[in-house]
């Protein structure tokens, strides 16, 4: 998506860098503001050029996979975890990003299928042509840094996903996962984000955070990405979200003033 923007439609703002600092993670941010194009961009390098294991991000492509082919039958499905014996469906799944419920369907889904609609979406391709090839467990590929994905690319999956554009997977299903997004829903904005959590190959945590702010009807997408050298039991999803929000509030939002 921003190979495909003009060099005058993008604001680098490095003032952003200290949301990371606070938390001592090192990462990068975009937002696009759909209406007029303009990109703000921290860390463009890493934004660009550098790709990483979705991790449980991952789960936005297997419950639409999974609800396209039939392994998720509505998005109040239920599965039930044979160790805790508790019960999640997809909403609660994707706002949780529960590692069982996700292996489970993606099991369902098989190596083939999946394959397959990865190659729809161009999911982590390194180019028009690549065909992706899935060389893992199918209920681990997405976790051990056998799949990996640029920043921009999630950006431009997550755009398609809001207006229902990504290829063959019937409208309906992307507009229920759209909706099993929205984490606040307030008088002045609507924010919708997905998590995500890996590891790279250095046994470092990775953090996720991706989807979209409404103001005014109108949408600003973003993803935000970072490593933490931290391997203890850091709460890589709640750090991500703090520094969405605090980057969110320095550039203006949640005051329906956007």
């Amino acid at each position: 998506i921003f190979a495909s923007c003009s060099t005058n439609n993008v604001k680098t703002d490095n003032n952003l860098k200290k949301f990371f600092d606070q938390k001592n993670v090192t990462g990068t941010f975009a937002l696009l503001n759909n209406g007029t194009g303009q990109f703000t961009i921290y860390n463009l390098k890493r934004y660009r050029d550098s790709s990483y294991s979705p991790g449980t991000s991952f789960d936005l492509v297997t419950a639409l996979v999974g609800l396209h082919t039939g392994a998720i039958t509505n998005e109040k499905m239920t599965l039930r975890d044979s160790v805790t014996n508790s019960q999640t469906d997809m909403t609660q799944a994707l706002e949780k990003s529960v590692v069982y419920y996700f292996s489970e369907i993606a099991r369902r889904i098989g190596r083939d299928t999946m394959q397959f609609w990865l190659n729809e979406f161009k999911y982590g391709a390194a180019s028009d042509t690549q065909k992706i090839i899935i060389n893992s467990a199918i209920d681990s590929f997405y976790l051990d840094n056998s799949l990996k994905i640029i920043p921009d690319q999630q950006l431009g999956f997550i755009k398609n996903l809001y207006f229902a554009q990504l290829p063959t997977v019937y409208q309906p299903y992307q507009e229920m996962v759209k909706a099993s997004l929205i984490q606040e829903d307030r008088s002045a904005y609507r924010l919708s984000y997905k998590t995500g959590v890996a590891k790279n190959e250095k046994g470092e945590q990775v953090g996720w955070v991706s989807d979209w702010i409404e103001e005014n009807n109108h949408p600003y997408f973003f993803v935000l990405n970072f490593t933490s050298s931290k391997n203890g039991n850091t709460d890589t999803e709640a750090i991500s979200v703090d520094i969405l929000k605090g980057i969110l509030k320095e550039l203006g939002f949640f005051e329906g003033k956007m």
